[in-house]
C-alpha cells in the first residue's frame, strides 16, 4: 500500500484536482456533487457543512443540507477530505492532499490559521526517538486568543 497521498501521484493525478480524484475513486459526480466538490477545491479555509451549504446554495439553491453531509462523508471515506473537529465546534473539512501543516485555532473567533514549523517537526521527531518511537502520523492543534484583547463597544 502506498503511504499518504503518493497513490495520487502514482496514478498521475494532480492531487489538487478533486474532480479527477473522485472519478478515480469511483464516485459519481452529479451536478450538485460537482458544485460541492468545486467549492471544496477552491476553499482556502476549513468550512463546516453549514458554511459549505451556504456557499453551495448561492450556486444552486436546490442543494439540500443532507446532500452536503452525504457528499462530505463519501469524500472523507474515499480519503479525499480530512475531517477536523477543533474543540467542541462542528466538524470542518480540508483537502487531504495538502502538504502537512498544523493549526492555530482562535477560541474567540473560530478562525483557523495553518502554519508549518520545521523546528516543531524536528522536536517532535526527537521526542519520539528519545522515547523509542517513530512518528507515523500526528496533528498539532494550538488553541489561541489574540494577544491584544479586542475592545468591546459600549
Amino acid at each position: 500500500m502506498v503511504v499518504g497521498y503518493d497513490w495520487l501521484r502514482a496514478l498521475h493525478i494532480d492531487p489538487i484536482d478533486i474532480v479527477k480524484i473522485c472519478k478515480e475513486c469511483g464516485l459519481r459526480l452529479t451536478g450538485q456533487r460537482r458544485v460541492i466538490v468545486e467549492l471544496l477545491q477552491q476553499a482556502s479555509d476549513h468550512p463546516d457543512a453549514l458554511e459549505l451549504h451556504r456557499r453551495a446554495t448561492k450556486v444552486d439553491p436546490r442543494i439540500a443540507l443532507s446532500t452536503i453531509y452525504r457528499t462530505l462523508s463519501l469524500l472523507e471515506e474515499k480519503g479525499v477530505l480530512e475531517r477536523h473537529v477543533f474543540g467542541s465546534g462542528p466538524a470542518r473539512f480540508e483537502r487531504a492532499d495538502a502538504e502537512h501543516h498544523d493549526h492555530l485555532i482562535d477560541v474567540e473567533s473560530g478562525q483557523v490559521v495553518e502554519f508549518r514549523s520545521d523546528e516543531i517537526e524536528r522536536l517532535q521527531q526527537q521526542i519520539a526517538r528519545e522515547h523509542g518511537f517513530e512518528i507515523i502520523s500526528h496533528r498539532l492543534e494550538i488553541y489561541v486568543r489574540p494577544l491584544q484583547r479586542r475592545k468591546r463597544k459600549s
